[in-house]
């Protein structure tokens, strides 16, 4: 196979999202303890390191190309890639790219017999776990394969947390999520009446409301956690990259008073 029939297209078409059925699966049944994923073209290699895999007790499955791989519906679970840069459609490293350009985050450790000083440069630049030669020691191989779950693991965690504070932002309502734009910008209470045209008093109740709901106790505090959403998910999905534009906020404000209040 050549590697234009692993085109973008038909990349997006094999790696399916989470959630859903695909031709292959671990047996119809989801794991749920961390799982390691070989892809190599050498029948022997293969097996070898699912064997050493296997016995320090931890789920495997192997692959002979870039493609296979890819029609594996990925589990929701802290995983590892164990990659080799020559494959039989696609190189490693271009697998590597592609799954960072549809933000597919799995860690990956290079075991190659045909890598260079460039390509280690370049592979761990990408953000490879470890790059390393064959012939490998076996617990180097196992070193990098805990040290690229426990990336996952974390990764995971700081998702589901940044989750949990954007389902507070959301809770908000348009006036107090206007606010808490205004206050992380740095605008005094005083200066966020003035800009939308009301009492000092009313943008203190606003403020304290959504504090309340976002869970804060302090102005630094919210700063970081919006910092965290934006960091995780992007400025507009906050509305943070908004902070310091004032058109349209009064106006905004005066239609937001006709919100009902909890």
């Amino acid at each position: 196979m050549g590697e234009e029939d692993a085109s973008s297209k038909t990349f997006a078409e094999l790696w399916m999202p989470e959630g859903r059925t695909s031709m292959a699966s671990f047996n119809g049944e989801e794991p749920h303890s961390p799982v390691v994923f070989v892809v190599d073209g050498d029948a022997s290699v293969r097996h070898t390191l699912s064997r050493l895999i296997s016995s320090i007790g931890l789920p495997v499955r192997v692959f002979a190309s870039a493609k296979d791989f890819l029609r594996l519906r990925r589990p929701n679970v802290a995983s590892c890639l164990i990659l080799e840069i020559r494959l039989p459609d696609i190189s490693g490293l271009k697998l590597q790219s592609r799954l960072a350009d549809t933000n597919i985050q799995i860690p990956i450790v290079f075991i190659t017999a045909h890598g260079d000083v460039s390509m280690c440069v370049r592979a761990m630049k990408a953000g490879a776990v470890d790059f390393l030669t064959k012939p490998y020691r076996d617990q180097d191989v196992l070193d990098a394969i805990h040290t690229g779950l426990d990336r996952d693991r974390a990764r995971r965690e700081q998702q589901a947390k940044v989750a949990a504070l954007r389902h507070r932002f959301e809770s908000l309502t348009r006036r107090e999520s206007h606010v808490v734009k205004m206050v992380v910008s740095g605008m005094p209470n005083k200066g966020i009446a003035a800009q939308f045209g009301v009492s000092e008093n009313t943008v203190k109740v606003q403020r304290s409301r959504a504090m309340k709901k976002l869970q804060t106790r302090s102005v630094p505090e919210l700063v970081s956690m919006i910092g965290q959403i934006d960091t995780q998910c992007g400025p507009r999905d906050t509305g943070h990259s908004l902070l310091v534009e004032s058109r349209g906020r009064r106006e905004e404000w005066e239609q937001s008073r006709l919100e009902p209040q909890p």
